[in-house]
């Protein structure tokens, strides 16, 4: 088969001064995309600001004969976010991709977080990914053509000590990849999840370093630009690390019909069935969920 190419497609990578961001930045450049870096350049934590780590992936995508620029918006900026759509617009003419990468980490346990660090988190995580989607989405539905990679994790899914904050935001992207999904069909806009495990400055003091060593950026990469391609699924959740690739699912069990009449004895009493995972599913969308209850109610 051929190899996948981006020759004439446009990305905006966000967070891509460092980490996954620029392994995606780089890749998507080297298979001839022209990638806007966008990067605020600030710590871990959020704080801070410049442009040099932008810049300095720039000038690595420029030296191996690609073509990009950089931005320093922040992602819950309305006004620098506008800016780069519109640089992107003026520079190409176009925008296919977007990988909303960007992110930051305020860990403690939830006792001890006060809302202040609950809420800039979930602001650059969902918001710092739906204002960007948001800004792309005319322009995609308007080409008829559009790839969207939203960063979820492990932590969102799974749950993760210390994490109450990252968790949310995460797993809230999920539920705007759901909806999406289904928007987008028709203008040819898939919007897909990546959950990564790499070492990156938000994971550097999480892991030894022989266990580091094997979770380079570089080997969550290749699921993600497979998400921007043309080939790529829509609604997928794509775990990955250390080369290792999976799909993960929200998955409802068949679950038992208990009538009007259920009373709490009768969920207590009916609890095995109601979890029994023989026959679970995946859905699709709401729509076919609830199907599945007037079914139920049906007998079916």
């Amino acid at each position: 088969m051929a190899d996948i190419r981006f020759d004439g497609k446009v990305a905006i990578v966000t967070g891509a001064g460092g980490g996954l961001g620029r392994a995606h930045a780089l890749e998507l450049a080297r298979r001839g995309a022209k990638v806007v870096v966008n990067d605020l350049g600030g710590s871990v934590d959020g704080s801070g600001g410049h442009s040099e780590a932008s810049l300095k992936v720039v000038e690595e995508i420029k030296a191996a004969g690609g073509e990009a620029i950089a931005n320093g918006s922040s992602v819950t900026d309305d006004a620098g976010v506008a800016r780069m759509v519109k640089d992107t617009i003026d520079q190409w003419g176009r925008i296919d991709i977007l990988i909303a990468n960007a992110g930051i980490l305020r860990d403690k346990s939830f006792a001890k977080m006060d809302f202040g660090d609950f809420q800039v988190v979930v602001d650059v995580h969902l918001f710092g990914t739906v204002k960007p989607t948001k800004a792309v989405w005319d322009v995609m539905r308007e080409q008829n053509y559009g790839r969207i990679v939203v960063t979820t994790s492990s932590s969102g899914l799974y749950g993760n000590f210390g994490q109450t904050n990252y968790g949310a935001a995460k797993l809230g992207l999920i539920g705007l990849m759901n909806t999406l999904k289904l928007e987008g069909q028709k203008n040819n806009i898939h919007v897909n999840a990546i959950a990564p495990v790499a070492a990156t400055r938000m994971t550097e003091n999480l892991m030894p370093p022989a266990v580091l060593e094997q979770l380079k950026p570089e080997y969550v990469t290749p699921g993600v630009v497979f998400l921007c391609s043309e080939e790529a699924p829509t609604g997928a959740i794509l775990t990955a690390g250390a080369g290792a690739f999976a799909l993960a699912r929200i998955v409802e069990t068949e679950g038992v019909y208990l009538g009007h009449e259920a009373s709490v004895e009768t969920v207590r009493d009916n609890w095995a069935k109601i979890t029994d995972e023989v026959g679970q599913k995946a859905y699709v969308n709401g729509g076919e969920q609830s199907a599945k209850f007037f079914r139920k109610m049906q007998g079916g």
